[in-house]
């Protein structure tokens, strides 16, 4: 792989060709099967090609050979704003929010993601290869997100799903204040929301009725186009809700009118257990190392077991911070989550192939199967101990990191 240096920047150069290789290490977790002692994961053509114990595992003569202590999958931070937001913590750098409208489905993350951001190399260094990220929980509907790998230069060498889901919250870091803003209240916020969804069912039916015929068509409206998508189930609704009863009015508006819901944060999600799980909505849980203050006042590390027992889905994530350096590494939280009742393979599962699942890419990630993506981290410990380094990370079939954090 070649590295550029710009500006005392070490910048990724185009996507580089696959290599074939073997990974030997004293456990492979595969996650979808268990664990493997002495196993080895082999990648040809950027595809898992064959994993198993190293006494039964048939490889050509002359690949390369890449080892380490631990293997995993490459981790799946399932909500992030990296990209969007930029560590220096400056203007220039900050796309994550535009505050001049609490309604914004129509801002596109493909348009404001910088493949080239420094926090992206950085959570790359600890294994994460693959981020959801985009618009954060600061306005009503504050944006789409996007699915990337945390590789390449240009947003199109990084993206593997452009739209993801449009993120909206609900509470406190999406109420205005002051003399007549608006939304100013829950209710204002549902109202508002109720509003957008009628305006796009109205423009969804003239749509239909003019079919082919263009003159009869509505004018082009990029607000009611993205909601549609929503009403039409090609994109779910990302909504950050943390107290109970913002989660239980998400859960209302998506059964009136039929959309996917992901619930995002949810600190108080162990309140409403049931009604999430009669539902059938999965949950990205809040960061568990989040400080438990404001909204999160409620929160509980023990939330992630509750949710795991009540069978509700759920993945971890970095989320959205307002100070730098603006982003956390999932790994870690995973970690204290695990110390908390979840264990390690309900952690790492949280931060691989079910964040995989929620995010609908668990065909190509997640797991360590034959013909997935060659994605992989290499740690020379147990992961989730702090004193354990990530001393590689592979991006399908391409190494990315190589060194320690």
């Amino acid at each position: 792989m070649q590295l550029q240096r710009m500006f005392g920047i070490v910048l990724l150069a185009s996507v580089a060709a696959a290599q074939d290789f073997v990974v030997r290490a004293e456990r492979v977790h595969t996650v979808s099967h268990g664990v493997i002692e002495n196993g080895v994961v082999y990648v040809r053509g950027g595809k898992i090609s064959a994993v198993g114990r190293a006494a039964e595992v048939v490889l050509p003569a002359g690949v390369r050979v890449l080892t380490a202590k631990v293997v995993t999958p490459g981790l799946v931070d399932a909500h992030s704003v990296v990209g969007l937001a930029g560590y220096l913590n400056q203007p220039q750098d900050q796309d994550q929010h535009d505050p001049s409208a609490p309604l914004q489905p129509e801002l596109r993350a493909i348009d404001a993601y910088n493949a080239r951001e420094r926090l992206i190399e950085w959570v790359r260094g600890f294994g994460v290869t693959t981020i959801h990220t985009g618009h954060a929980p600061s306005a009503l509907i504050s944006g789409q997100t996007l699915v990337a790998k945390t590789r390449g230069d240009t947003v199109d060498e990084a993206v593997i799903v452009p739209c993801a889901m449009i993120a909206a919250t609900l509470g406190a870091d999406s109420r205005e204040e002051g003399k007549g803003k608006s939304p100013g209240t829950a209710g204002k916020q549902l109202a508002l929301l109720r509003e957008a969804f009628l305006g796009a069912v109205e423009h969804q039916r003239k749509l239909r009725e003019a079919g082919s015929d263009a003159s009869k068509r509505p004018d082009r409206d990029l607000r009611k186009e993205a909601l549609i998508e929503v009403l039409e189930k090609r994109v779910p609704l990302l909504v950050t809700a943390q107290r109970h009863q913002d989660i239980v009015s998400a859960l209302r508006l998506a059964k009136e009118f039929d959309f996917r819901l992901v619930l995002d944060g949810a600190s108080e999600a162990y309140v409403v257990l049931d009604e999430i799980a009669a539902a059938g909505v999965p949950v990205i849980a809040h960061a568990p190392m989040a400080r438990f203050a404001s909204e999160l006042e409620n929160a509980s590390r023990a939330t992630p077991v509750k949710l795991r027992d009540a069978k509700i889905p759920f993945a971890f994530q970095s989320g959205y911070e307002g100070y730098v350096p603006k982003t956390r590494v999932v790994l870690y939280e995973a970690a204290i989550a695990a110390a908390h009742g979840l264990g390690f393979d309900g952690g790492l599962r949280a931060i691989t192939l079910d964040a995989a699942k929620i995010l609908g890419v668990d065909q190509r990630l997640g797991s360590l199967d034959v013909g997935k993506d060659g994605d992989l981290a290499l740690y020379d410990g147990d992961p989730f101990e702090y004193t354990t380094h990530c001393v590689m990370t592979v991006i399908e079939g391409v190494v990315v990191f190589e060194g320690s954090r």
